[in-house]
């Protein structure tokens, strides 16, 4: 360890990194404004896709790859999990007059079976939805933090309540998708039920901040304040800082959808963008 506080090495890890593009613009700021920590740095990437992982290595060639969390080394880390939870299997159970139903897929429609309810109050046609996987996933994360440092971002959409509703759905080409169509061609996704998520977080012993809106975290931490700054350096390409930021943080856009949750050891200071 290089200094209190300053742990050398300390892992820099990203579940679901997509293309790998969130983790090379992340390098690239770290070596301009923090170059100890980047010198420190090593990088991990928890995926299963191998062609993901053709891209990734393109864009950071020294990062290592897992396919599950627990297979990374032990030592103080850093997370990013951004729109990983959303794409982790769930269950959904359906209220009827008579009980409860899951739903289920049989070959190319949903069926349902009785089944044990989740324990909440429902009208019938309410639909519930269970994140089971990412429950188990939050729950190792917040162990690992717990027991050996660190501090996880999560950036995702979902609910800041556990409610009832079903958000199940596909997207190909970023366009809403029938999906038992062709599948494995687009992306399945759920809403994040973040109360549940802090509930386990904080059941393994770890802080939990937040979560809050999107458009409040990123506004906090400077968001508007650097598109003016890049617009006025770059004049030409003003309209589009501009679109990007928007896009990221206005309420009719990403910013009140999504959410951002802090995952961290016990003891640490607020993190930046999660202060009341």
């Amino acid at each position: 360890m290089a200094a209190n506080g300053a742990p050398d090495p300390v892992f820099l890890i990203e579940a679901g990194p997509g293309r790998g593009t969130l983790m090379a613009d992340a390098l690239r700021a770290v070596s301009r404004v923090a170059p100890a920590f980047g010198r420190a740095a090593k990088v991990h990437f928890v995926e299963t896709s191998l062609r993901l992982r053709a891209e990734q290595a393109a864009r950071v060639p020294n990062a290592t790859w897992h396919d599950a969390l627990e297979k990374i080394p032990p030592g103080p880390a850093i997370f990013l999990a951004n729109e990983f939870l959303d794409a982790l299997p769930i269950r959904q159970f359906v209220r009827t007059a008579k009980g409860w139903n899951e739903r289920f897929v049989a070959g190319e429609r949903f069926v349902e079976f009785c089944a044990h309810g989740p324990g909440m109050d429902a009208s019938p046609g309410d639909v519930v939805e269970q994140g089971e996987a990412a429950a188990d996933w939050m729950q190792k994360l917040a162990q690992r933090l717990v027991a050996q440092g660190g501090a996880a971002l999560i950036l995702d959409y979902g609910t800041e309540e556990t409610r009832a509703g079903d958000s199940f759905q596909a997207l190909r080409d970023a366009k809403p998708a029938d999906p038992l169509a062709d599948p494995g061609t687009a992306d399945l996704t759920a809403h994040v039920d973040f109360a549940a998520m802090a509930r386990v977080a904080r059941e393994a012993g770890a802080a939990v901040w937040g979560p809050v809106a999107q458009g409040v975290f990123l506004g906090r931490l400077g968001l508007w304040e650097r598109a003016k700054i890049l617009a006025g350096k770059n004049p030409q390409r003003a309209e589009e800082f501009f679109a990007a930021a928007t896009r990221l943080a206005a309420p009719s856009r990403m910013g009140t959808l999504f959410k951002a949750m802090c995952i961290t050891a016990p003891g640490c200071m607020t993190p930046p963008g999660f202060e009341s």
